[in-house]
């Protein structure tokens, strides 16, 4: 069998394995005094560093890479595995000057031949353009740290001085004051994250007329559901029937749905802060709408408002939303109607972005591949949370008409990188947005969207889909009997 004998010398980390049927023994090694020859040639003949003499070294140095790859391929040749143990691996071993203080120029050691003039001329002319090039960028990021600093101080003013704006002079006056130009304009910028809760149920509003005491009825009867379905295994109507495999799957689903709801932020799922609560929020919308239940997708709506409201006005504001006539056609899954949203947004996409129409028109790329998940999510899945959020402000402003324009500034965004690709990886792109956009490249691209078409507007257009389905109805033909 293998034993394995570890050596700390001078900060090396040495690694030699040990046979018992006659290998090289431990220790030989250290009989051999592998440090004690370069020690000793060391201490007599003299050396050079930075800020003075040092030891000589026999070799060159080298460079961190340099020693892994030797490191690997000793051990390759012995068969040992060239992981290290995780006490004493390191990640990176590339090492950066902290500054410019670490590019010194120094001659030659005494015990070699002297430079030439024009050696060191150009050695000089080189260490000075190093310097100069070091300085420049490090000049670089500081001016970059300084902007960021700067554009973030501004935004936080700009934050507060809204929020002052939106506390004292709009949210008292709301009913007078939300469709004025000023509003809108500051709307448009994103609301102050302390009052977005308040502004987002005042403009989804409370047409259902649910009020918290409902909200605790329904969750008392979900948590009886959830009893029963444990203890029994299926669930029971109260006049002793057993519920529909759908309602059984759907209450299965949402358990599996939150583990998978926002997990980077790691408090929806089991055992984190806000799990229970998203768990007793959505179980009482499926007691509540039974004729919708649950549908996957509804978890990351839930959980944003969770972020915002308090427990029962986040139920509220859910259930009025997803009442909503775009929402309930999509969580519905009606599917005559989805196609008439799709047929609209199509009649914008081209208007707006013809060249990456005509090429998703070329791939047979539908909108249903990528927009089916946008707006069952409405955006909280495909965008980052900071960005989906602001989304949301201007969708409670505007209504279903900016989902579909947002969608379209995505497009707008990416139109030069979507043009390059083919079905399947446009398909995946739109799939996975990239995690780095910024709310304010999105939000120029949204706005120098129009949705306007041959002097309709979006509803005028949707509106126009729905007659011509009517009328294809009506004009069906009839079998008459002879």
């Amino acid at each position: 069998p293998k034993e394995q004998c570890h050596l700390r010398a001078l900060g090396v980390f040495c690694k030699f394995t040990c046979e018992a049927d006659g290998g090289m023994l431990c220790d030989d090694v250290l009989g051999r005094s592998l440090f004690s020859r370069k020690q000793r040639e060391a201490e007599s003949a003299p050396g050079w560093k930075l800020f003075g003499k040092v030891p000589l070294r026999e070799s060159p140095p080298k460079n961190s890479k340099t020693i892994q790859q030797e490191y690997e391929t000793k051990v390759s040749k012995s068969g040992q595995s060239p992981s290290l143990p995780a006490q004493g691996r390191r990640k990176n071993l590339e090492f950066e000057p902290l500054s410019t203080t670490a590019l010194i120029l120094e001659d030659r050691p005494a015990n070699l031949p002297a430079k030439s003039e024009e050696e060191a001329q150009r050695h000089r002319q080189e260490y000075d353009e190093m310097v100069a090039e070091a300085k420049k960028r490090e000049l670089k990021e500081a001016q970059k740290k300084k902007k960021q600093m700067k554009e973030r101080f501004k935004q936080e003013e700009s934050i507060a001085n809204a929020m002052v704006v939106w506390n004292n002079e709009i949210l008292p006056n709301w009913e007078s004051m939300r469709g004025t130009r000023r509003v809108r304009d500051l709307w448009w910028q994103g609301l102050p994250p302390n009052v977005r809760g308040k502004v987002w149920s005042l403009a989804i509003g409370n047409e259902l007329n649910i009020t918290s005491d409902l909200y605790e009825i329904f969750l008392s009867r979900a948590k009886e559901r959830w009893k029963s379905f444990r203890e029994t295994g299926s669930e029971m109507e109260s006049d002793g029937t057993s519920l529909s495999a759908d309602r059984e799957s759907s209450l299965d689903l949402i358990k599996l749905d939150i583990s998978r709801t926002f997990p980077p932020l790691f408090i929806f799922q089991k055992g984190g802060p806000y799990h229970d609560l998203l768990h007793s929020l959505l179980g009482a919308y499926t007691c509540y709408r039974p004729d919708v239940g649950y549908v996957q997708g509804m978890s990351f709506i839930a959980a944003v408002l969770i972020l915002n409201l308090e427990e029962a006005d986040a139920f509220i504001a859910f259930a009025n939303l997803l009442n909503k006539p775009c929402q309930m056609v999509f969580f519905r899954v009606d599917h005559e109607l989805m196609l008439k949203y799709f047929a609209a947004f199509e009649v914008f996409f081209e208007e707006n972005l013809p060249r990456l129409f005509n090429h998703f028109k070329s791939s047979n790329l539908t909108p249903d591949l990528y927009l089916i998940d946008w707006i069952f999510t409405l955006y909280t899945k495909s965008l980052p949370l900071d960005v989906a959020c602001r989304v949301w402000d201007v969708f409670c402003r505007d209504g279903e008409e900016f989902l579909f324009r947002t969608g379209l500034g995505i497009l707008r965004l990416y139109e030069e990188v979507l043009l390059q690709m083919d079905f399947i990886h446009i398909a995946q792109f739109l799939t996975r947005l990239p995690e780095d956009m910024l709310s304010e490249r999105l939000f120029s691209c949204i706005a120098n969207t129009q949705m306007i078409s041959g002097n309709r507007k979006w509803i005028q257009v949707f509106n126009a889909l729905l007659k011509d389905k009517e009328m294809e109805k009506s004009s069906s033909p009839t079998v008459k009997n002879s």
